[in-house]
C-alpha cells in the first residue's frame, strides 16, 4: 500500500459499506428464520405426492439452504470488511503518528508516487558554515529508524488490504451460483487459513522430505483446518489434482508396514486429508471445478512412487477412493465419480470384479487400517454412506443395484455397500445421530423394495445376508417398520400404522417376508429388527392414545392391531431363527445376545432422530417422532429400548431375560407379548386413558399370539409362492 493511499484514504466510504452489509446481514437473518420456521416447517409437514414429491419439496429444501448460506456469507463479508477497516484506520493512525514524530526531529516524509517513500532531513542555509560539516539536525541512524518503522506499518497495512481482497474473492468464488457457507469471525481468521493451506501444499509437494515429526505437525494443522472451506480449496488447488494423488501414493509407499506412533500418524493423515478434500469438493470456483475435472481424468492413471520396485502401482480410482472413507463429499462430484467407477466395475461383470481391481495390485497398501484399499468400490461406498442424496442417486438404477449386490459374493465390499444402502434408503448419513430422519420419498421406497426383492430371490438372494450385509439389512428393516407394517396389514392400513412416507404401501408383501426371514439369520440383523419393531410399536401406542381422533373407531381395535403386527413381525424372526435352513447362523446364543446389547446403544439414537418416520397428520399438529423425545412417543419407545438393553426379566421367569433367547420359540413369543404389554402400560399411564387395563392387557397378549401364529402361515405361503 502506498504511503499517501494509507494517509489520505477515504475510509468513510468503507465504513458506509460496512454499515450497508450489517443491515443486509440482519435482513438476511430475518429471511433465513422465516424460511426455516415457516417455509421449510410447512414443507416438512406436508404429504407430498407426484411431481411435488420430487421437484417442489427439493426446490423448497434447497431454497431454504440458500437463505442460510446467503446469511452466512453476508455475515462473513461484514466481519471481514469491518475488521479490515478497523485495521487500516489503526495503521493510518500509526503512520501519521510516526510522520509527526519524524517532523519533530526535523525530518520530512514524502510519497515518491512509484510505490516508495523517502525520509529526508530538513536542511537550513545558516548551517552551511558549521565547522562539523553537518547540513541537518538528525543523523542517518534516526532517518533509517523512521524509514524502517514506517515501512513496517505500510507492510502490515498492505498485508491487511491484500489478504482481505484475496479472502473476499475466494469467499465469493466458492459458489458459482448461489452462496457459500464459509463462516469467518474476521479477516485475520480467514487469512490465516489461506496461509496455512499454501504452506501445507508446498510441504506436500516434497513428501520424501517429510519426517515423522513433520507429518505430525502437518496433521495438527490439517486437523485444525480441514473443515475450513478456504483452507481446503487453497490446499487442493496448491497441490493440484495429480499432485494430490501422487502425494498419497508416496506416503502410502514410504510408510508401508507402519507400526506404533507411525501407524497412528498415518491413520490421522489419511483421515485429515480425506476430510480436507471432502470440504474442498463443495467449492464451485473456477479453480476447483478444474481440479475436480482433472482428478476424474486421472482415474485410470498408474500412480507409482518414485522408488517403486514394481511397474504396477495403484490406479487413480484406487487412490481417490482410499481418501473417500471419511467426510461428506459434494453430491455432484460423487455423482460424476460414481458413474465412471460403476461403469468400469459393471464392465467386468459380477464375477470378475476381484480380478479387475485386486489381482496384481499388491505393491501398495493405500489404507492404514482395515483392508488394503485395492477395491475402489469400498471407499466409494463409504463416501456415499456419508452423503444420503448421492447414495440415493447411486442406487436408483435397479441394474446398478443388482450388480453391486451380486458382486458381494465375489468381493469383500459387502459391509461398505450395506452402509451406503442404509444411507440411501433412510436419508441419514452413517454415524449422524443429530439430524432428524426425513420422511421416506417414493424413490427411496422403490430402492428399498428392490433390495428386498433381491434378497427374496430364491436363487441365492438370502446368501447376501452372509456377505457382510446382514446388520445393515436389519437397520433398514427397522427404519421401514411403517411400510413393512402397512404391507402386512393391507388396504386402509395407514389409519393405524402411521408414517410420513410418500409411499407407505410401496413394499411387496412376499418380498418383505423373505427379507425379514433371511435377515434374521444374522445376529446383528435380527437385533435391528427387534429394536425397530419395539420402537415403532411403542411409538404407535403412545401416539394413538394421546391423539384419539387419529382413528375413527374403537381404541381397543387399534391397540390389538398394533399388537398383532408385533406378533407377526417377530414371529417371522423367531420361526426363521429356528428353521433348519438358518439354524447354524443363530445357534451361537452368545453372538446373538452380544449383538442385541451392542445394537441397543445405537438404537437409542433411532428414537432421537425419528428413524421410524412416525408422523402424526398435520391436522392434528403432527411432528416427527424425534421432535418429542423425552415426552410423547419418544418416551414410550425409549423405555422399550432400555428394557431390551437391560435384559429385563420376563414376569414370572427368573432365568430368562427379555428376548435373550433364540432357541425357544415360546420364550421369544412371550418376550414379544411382555414387551408389548409393558409399552401399552407406559402409554396408558402417560395419557391417563380410562380403559379397562386388565381387559386391554389380555387382548394385547392374545393379539400377539394370533400374530405369532399367522407369521408361520405367512412364511409357508411365501415359500410356496417363490418355490
Amino acid at each position: 500500500m502506498h504511503l499517501d493511499a494509507l494517509r489520505h484514504g477515504n475510509f468513510a466510504k468503507l465504513g458506509e459499506a460496512v454499515t450497508d452489509w450489517e443491515q443486509m446481514t440482519k435482513k438476511l437473518a430475518d429471511l433465513r428464520e422465516d424460511a426455516e420456521n415457516k417455509l421449510k416447517a410447512k414443507a416438512d409437514k406436508a404429504k407430498w405426492a407426484g411431481v411435488n414429491a420430487t421437484v417442489s419439496r427439493e426446490f423448497i429444501t434447497r431454497t431454504v439452504a440458500e437463505f442460510t448460506d446467503a446469511h452466512t456469507q453476508a455475515d462473513s463479508i461484514t466481519k471481514i470488511l469491518r475488521d479490515t477497516r478497523g485495521e487500516l484506520v489503526g495503521y493510518r493512525t500509526q503512520v501519521n503518528d510516526a510522520i509527526k514524530r519524524a517532523n519533530d526531529h526535523d525530518l520530512t516524509v514524502v510519497d515518491n508516487h512509484d510505490g516508495t517513500f523517502s525520509v529526508m532531513g530538513n536542511t537550513r542555509p545558516d548551517w552551511a558554515s558549521d565547522p562539523s560539516g553537518k547540513t541537518g539536525a538528525t543523523d542517518q541512524k534516526v532517518v533509517d529508524a523512521f524509514a524502517k518503522e514506517i515501512q513496517g506499518i505500510l507492510a502490515k497495512a498492505t498485508e491487511s488490504d491484500d489478504s482481505a481482497a484475496e479472502v473476499l474473492r475466494l469467499l465469493v468464488d466458492q459458489a458459482k451460483y448461489g452462496f457459500a457457507d464459509a463462516s469467518y469471525a474476521d479477516r485475520d481468521e480467514a487469512a490465516k487459513a489461506v496461509a496455512a493451506a499454501e504452506k501445507l501444499a508446498k510441504t506436500a509437494k516434497k513428501p520424501a522430505d517429510m519426517s515423522l515429526d513433520d507429518i505430525k505437525a502437518f496433521n495438527s494443522a490439517m486437523a485444525k483446518y480441514h473443515d475450513d472451506p478456504l483452507f481446503a480449496e487453497q490446499f487442493a488447488k496448491g497441490l493440484g489434482a495429480k499432485g494430490t494423488l501422487q502425494f498419497w501414493t508416496e506416503m502410502s509407499f514410504s510408510h508401508a508396514g507402519a507400526r506404533g506412533s507411525e501407524l497412528d500418524a498415518m491413520k490421522d493423515l489419511q483421515t485429515n486429508l480425506g476430510l480436507t478434500l471432502a470440504t474442498a469438493s463443495f467449492s464451485d470456483s473456477d479453480g476447483m471445478r478444474a481440479w475436480k475435472k482433472d482428478l476424474l481424468a486421472e482415474t485410470n492413471t498408474n500412480f507409482l512412487p518414485d522408488k517403486a520396485f514394481s511397474p504396477v502401482g495403484a490406479l487413480g480410482y484406487q487412490v481417490i477412493s482410499s481418501l473417500m472413507r471419511k467426510g461428506q463429499y459434494d453430491t455432484e462430484f460423487l455423482d460424476d465419480y460414481r458413474q465412471k467407477l460403476f461403469k468400469a466395475d459393471k464392465g467386468a461383470g459380477d464375477t470378475s470384479t476381484h480380478e479387475l481391481w485386486v489381482k496384481g495390485y499388491d505393491a501398495l497398501d493405500l489404507v492404514f487400517g482395515d483392508g488394503n484399499g485395492r477395491d475402489p468400490l469400498e471407499g466409494l461406498f463409504d463416501g456415499l454412506s456419508h452423503n444420503p442424496e448421492a447414495a440415493e442417486h447411486a442406487f436408483e438404477s435397479k441394474s446398478d443395484l443388482d450388480h453391486m449386490l451380486g458382486t458381494t459374493k465375489f468381493t469383500d465390499r459387502g459391509e461398505a455397500l450395506g452402509r451406503a444402502l442404509e444411507s440411501a434408503v433412510t436419508g441419514v448419513a452413517a454415524g449422524d445421530t443429530t439430524a432428524a430422519a426425513p420422511p421416506h420419498s417414493t424413490d427411496q421406497v422403490k430402492i428399498m423394495a428392490n433390495i428386498m426383492q433381491a434378497v427374496a430371490n430364491p436363487d441365492g438372494g438370502a446368501d447376501l445376508v452372509k456377505k457382510g450385509l446382514g446388520e445393515s439389512f436389519g437397520d433398514m428393516a427397522a427404519a421401514y417398520m411403517p411400510e413393512i407394517s402397512c404391507a402386512i396389514k393391507g388396504p386402509e392400513s395407514e389409519s393405524v400404522f402411521l408414517s410420513g412416507s410418500e409411499s407407505p404401501r410401496g413394499l411387496h408383501l412376499p418380498d418383505v417376508m423373505r427379507f425379514l426371514s433371511a435377515t434374521s439369520a444374522d445376529p446383528a440383523g435380527r437385533a435391528g429388527i427387534i429394536f425397530g419393531e419395539s420402537i415403532y410399536t411403542g411409538s404407535l401406542l403412545q401416539t394413538h392414545l394421546s391423539n384419539p381422533s387419529l382413528f375413527d373407531g374403537d381404541h381397543k381395535q387399534v391397540i390389538t392391531d398394533i399388537a398383532r403386527n408385533a406378533g407377526i413381525i417377530e414371529g417371522i424372526v423367531g420361526h426363521s431363527a429356528a428353521n433348519s435352513e438358518v439354524g447354524k447362523a443363530v445357534e451361537g446364543e452368545t453372538d446373538y445376545n452380544n449383538a442385541l446389547k451392542a445394537k441397543g446403544d445405537f438404537a437409542k439414537t433411532w428414537v432421537g432422530i425419528g428413524l421410524m418416520g412416525l408422523k402424526v397428520p398435520e391436522r392434528y399438529g403432527g411432528e416427527l417422532m424425534g421432535s418429542v423425545i423425552g415426552g410423547g412417543a419418544g418416551a414410550v419407545a425409549g423405555a422399550a429400548v432400555d428394557r431390551l438393553i437391560e435384559g429385563q426379566q420376563l414376569e414370572g421367569a427368573k432365568d430368562s431375560a427379555l428376548y435373550y433367547s433364540s432357541k425357544d420359540l415360546f420364550a421369544m413369543r412371550d418376550s414379544v407379548s411382555q414387551q408389548t404389554i409393558w409399552s401399552v402400560d407406559d402409554a396408558l399411564a402417560r395419557n391417563h386413558t380410562h380403559m379397562p387395563k386388565d381387559e386391554i392387557k389380555g387382548a394385547v397378549g392374545q393379539a400377539v399370539i394370533d400374530g405369532w401364529k399367522d407369521s408361520d402361515y405367512y412364511l409357508k405361503r411365501t415359500k410356496e409362492d417363490y418355490g
